[in-house]
């Protein structure tokens, strides 16, 4: 039986606005993730996936629920601040916006080599120069950026020196927040097929947050798709895609473009009437590892 390497359990996280008003963002939210795999967040602007992935790293601290990663509840703080060091060290998150993400006023080897100064960690390569010089060779860098600044560097070479951040701490978890969104369509294809390769050659765990349909195909073993702050579906890719089962589900796959122009003409939008969203519905196995929001909205 496979290892669950993180276990998210009825996970709430509300947002308190002014005037009083609270918005749901993430709503009753359970998915488990193996080790090793590669699982699919997918969803509108909006629906609460980022949230989700700002919970999972301890960035908020949810409102209720819990989350177990190697067993551990990080949502309890003491059992955080006892595996602190471990926690701080084996997961590692990627955003969507380098530009942001990435310090630009230091050099791509003092960023990439800035985690393991943190947390004392002794470089394998020696130096921390060496290392980084390592881990941008992985990313299909040379060792001539090593003295350039971000602001130097296209949106493709900046995700892929934050890419090499994080593997620097040769993490078990990588949750990538939207890696690819704010990229080039032709860079897109080369990161997502670098986190394809990483994650074969290193058999990283990864939580891939994505709004491209085609991408989380082309990459996740499984799929989870999120509505209004609720988990509609999740499956493996190969039968969600063939045989999906919520309406919501089914408006997204059917607006993804089709290449032919032809096929594309005639093709047939699905759409979803959020009027019809029961918050209520209960997540229910249909078939082995798929599982669906059954509720007044999901025809029988």
């Amino acid at each position: 039986m496979a290892e669950i390497l993180l276990d998210v359990r009825r996970l709430t996280h509300r947002f308190r606005l002014a005037g009083g008003a609270v918005v749901r963002a993430v709503d009753d939210v359970s998915f488990q993730i193996e080790r090793g795999e590669i699982f699919g967040l997918v969803g509108e602007s909006g629906s609460g996936k980022s949230t989700v992935a700002r919970c999972v790293m301890n960035v908020y601290r949810p409102t209720a629920g819990e989350i177990f990663y190697r067993g551990v509840n990080i949502c309890d703080p003491k059992q955080y601040r006892a595996h602190r060091a471990m926690l701080q060290t084996s997961r590692q998150l990627i955003f969507q916006d380098s530009t942001s993400s990435l310090n630009q006023r230091m050099t791509v080897a003092d960023i990439i080599a800035e985690p393991m100064t943190i947390h004392h960690i002794r470089p394998k390569r020696g130096t921390p120069r060496s290392e980084a010089q390592f881990q941008l060779k992985y990313v299909g860098m040379d060792e001539s950026y090593l003295d350039k600044y971000p602001p130097e560097l296209s949106g493709g070479m900046r995700q892929r020196v934050a890419i090499a951040r994080a593997l620097s701490m040769e993490p078990e978890l990588l949750v990538a927040d939207e890696p690819i969104a704010s990229l080039d369509v032709s860079i897109q294809a080369q990161i997502i097929n670098l986190f394809k390769h990483l994650q074969a050659e290193h058999g990283f765990t990864f939580l891939f947050i994505a709004h491209d349909l085609s991408v989380v195909r082309y990459l996740c073993s499984r799929v989870g798709v999120m509505y209004r702050g609720k988990l509609v579906e999740i499956a493996p890719t190969r039968e969600l895609f063939q045989n999906p089962l919520h309406p919501y589900t089914r408006s997204l796959l059917s607006a993804i473009p089709i290449p032919d122009p032809r096929l594309e003409r005639a093709r047939k939008l699905q759409t979803f009437d959020p009027r019809l969203f029961d918050r209520e519905g209960r997540m229910t196995e249909v078939s082995p590892g798929h599982l669906v929001l059954q509720g007044r909205e999901v025809e029988p």
